[in-house]
């Protein structure tokens, strides 16, 4: 989540250059060749249900991604994650039976609205922004699901696959949206640390930790997305917080500790 936010905000810096579907392109594409280099997927072999699975995760990775950075283009960052957020609560909700487990929900909710712009700064939500965000979610929640499918007896090859095809679907925006501007030399430094932050590393570590936790601890366990995002835009964006904001952090963290302790332990020890 670290990485992640790090590299939404680093990405904004490229959208004056090449546009948001343009910065999807290119952080796919890098972080797919990186993931090709390191972990080498032509190595091993996918039976037919392997294989859709893989389709099936990256082509929810490919739309979370230019479906994100296109409403990144109308609203702030913390905004467009927190509504992109309603992917994974949507995950987290989908069969919680115990009440401990609601109220950690509940806390995650409460953390997210807190987070919203119930202010004067609301009248300057794009709706279409706001339309493109809950895009996002729903293919977030859909990474989440076909992420596990396929990371299941797979391993961080997987993930290469994964962020190739995302990248491959992608790339015809890029290249409507930017063209030549891609392959200029000055951009890349930065492309690359977006496509390292934003995809190859947290990628790689989703597709290692999704096969050993269930779907909906780790949908709970993403509420720290918003809190990153903010904490991001502070470090490196100088966005300042207000102190409900502060209070939607601590709630939202509170409530991933929580499900931490408490949905892991009653769902028995992880498969391997």
């Amino acid at each position: 989540m670290a990485a992640t936010q790090t590299g939404a905000s680093f990405a904004k810096m490229l959208f004056p250059l090449v546009g948001a579907n343009g910065a999807t392109a290119l952080r796919l594409v890098l972080a797919a060749l990186v993931l090709m280099a390191v972990f080498r997927p032509w190595r091993y072999r996918l039976d037919r249900g392997q294989w859709r699975a893989v389709l099936l995760y990256g082509g929810a990775m490919g739309a979370m991604n230019l479906f994100f950075y296109a409403a990144l283009e109308h609203i702030p960052l913390g905004i467009a994650v927190a509504l992109e957020f309603t992917g994974p609560l949507a995950v987290a909700l989908f069969g919680a039976r115990r009440p401990l487990d609601v109220l950690w929900i509940v806390l995650a909710l409460g953390g997210f609205a807190l987070l919203l712009p119930w202010g004067p700064a609301e009248g300057a939500i794009s709706p279409l922004g706001v339309v493109l965000a809950l895009c996002a979610g729903a293919c977030w929640a859909g990474y989440i699901v076909f992420g596990q499918r396929a990371g299941t007896g797979g391993g961080p090859h997987i993930a290469a696959l994964g962020v190739g095809m995302a990248a491959l679907l992608a790339l015809p925006f890029g290249l409507a949206g930017a063209g030549t501007a891609l392959l200029d030399p000055a951009i890349l430094p930065l492309g690359l640390a977006v496509a390292l932050l934003s995809s190859a590393i947290p990628y790689a570590l989703d597709m290692v930790a999704l096969p050993h936790v269930p779907a909906r601890l780790f949908g709970i366990l993403m509420s720290g997305q918003p809190a990153f995002a903010a904490l991001s835009g502070l470090l490196i964006l100088h966005e300042t917080l207000a102190a409900f904001h502060v209070a939607g952090i601590a709630a939202i963290i509170a409530a991933s500790i929580g499900a931490t302790l408490t949905i892991a332990r009653s769902s028995g020890p992880p498969v391997a």
